[in-house]
């Protein structure tokens, strides 16, 4: 039966939002194409004699990709939760809501940005019209990166700022930045709509610049059961694993070990599949392949990280992979869900932009 790897989530609401970013969470990451950042503004007002009142709102802010064929990056602002103690002059207090762009790369890239932001208003006034989508585009043919990539990476800072009526005491204007996730653009052939279904305007898409994970099941029923209890042995019995290694530490289950997609070297990915073949030949003997069965590799070998490392990077561990013989449905199903994994989160070739695994 064939399978496939879901779609990740492209939407979000605000209780969605508010909801995940309880306690001291700084960001929400509900998927590469959804997510939300938030920041608390205090006022302490103070006359000369002291403080005599607090006021506070909340901002939200929402970064989405909302379809597949298009390049444009939306950010819903919402500024919600106003709240007042004692006395206070938020009749007066002015409220800035801005999203700039300090930094892209390649430099000469230009965005087209919406004109929605910046936007200042009184309290009163961003109580009654609390929202705002701004949003953020580039175009294709700015960017760089192997094999036509064409990749833009930017830093998008949502800005809040505070200012004071007059009369009041404190640090006016006071400006607060709320972590957001860098956002890139490619439109790399190997990825969905690398031609922009006849509007080469809108060919590639958008993402988060954010570590994606691969989730693969152990569970007993799940077409990729037999390589996921593989890929969990090589995490947690490493040196139970071939080849034999006594320093084997094998990547991918965490954010300092990760691992990276190779497409375009076709030549390291066969040499990648060749070590691991070699190896199943030398532990398990030629017929390994008796009964259906297939070599399968970890680290993969579509990953620089696979088996064929050493060869291409000295300062690496040798042996660092393991390999087993399992059931060829399995190891395909698992395949299938891999290779629906890259192309669903956009994950392109190369060392800026890293995967996990986790095994459930």
């Amino acid at each position: 039966m064939a399978v496939s790897y879901p779609e990740p989530a492209r939407t979000m609401t605000l209780d969605d939002c508010k909801q995940h970013m309880q306690g001291d969470a700084r960001v929400y990451m509900k998927s590469r194409f959804a997510v939300c950042t938030g920041l608390k503004v205090t006022t302490v007002w103070e006359k000369q004699n002291g403080a005599v009142g607090t006021s506070s709102y909340t901002v939200y802010v929402r970064g989405t990709v909302p379809k597949e064929a298009d390049r444009t990056m939306f950010f819903e602002y919402d500024v919600t939760d106003f709240t007042t103690v004692g006395t206070t002059g938020v009749a007066g207090l002015k409220i800035g809501l801005k999203g700039t762009i300090p930094q892209d790369w390649p430099a000469a890239a230009t965005p087209v940005v919406g004109k929605a932001l910046p936007v200042t208003k009184t309290w009163l006034q961003m109580k009654a019209s609390p929202h705002y989508t701004h949003t953020v585009r580039y175009a294709p043919g700015q960017g760089s990166g192997a094999g036509a990539a064409d990749v833009v990476f930017a830093v998008y800072q949502p800005e809040v700022v505070s200012t004071l009526p007059a009369g009041w005491v404190g640090e006016s204007p006071k400006t607060g930045k709320p972590f957001m996730f860098a956002p890139r653009w490619d439109a790399a052939s190997y990825l969905r709509n690398s031609t922009g279904a006849g509007s080469p305007a809108n060919k590639g898409g958008a993402a988060f610049a954010m570590v994606a994970t691969l989730e693969y099941s152990a569970q007993a029923g799940a077409a990729e059961q037999a390589v996921a209890q593989h890929i969990q042995k090589a995490f947690t019995n490493p040196k139970a694993t071939k080849p034999p290694n006594a320093l084997k530490n094998v990547p991918g289950d965490n954010l300092n070990e990760q691992l990276h997609r190779l497409f375009l070297d076709k030549d390291r990915h066969a040499r990648n599949r060749a070590v691991a073949v070699r190896e199943c030949r030398r532990y398990w003997g030629a017929d390994y392949t008796a009964g259906g069965k297939e070599c399968d590799e970890f680290p993969f070998a579509s990953t620089y990280e696979g088996s064929a490392i050493d060869e291409y990077d000295v300062h690496v561990e040798k042996n660092n992979y393991s390999v087993m013989p399992l059931d060829g449905t399995q190891n395909g199903a698992a395949g299938n869900l891999l290779s629906g994994f890259y192309n669903n989160n956009r994950i392109i070739d190369g060392l800026e932009d890293g995967f996990i695994v986790k095994i459930s």
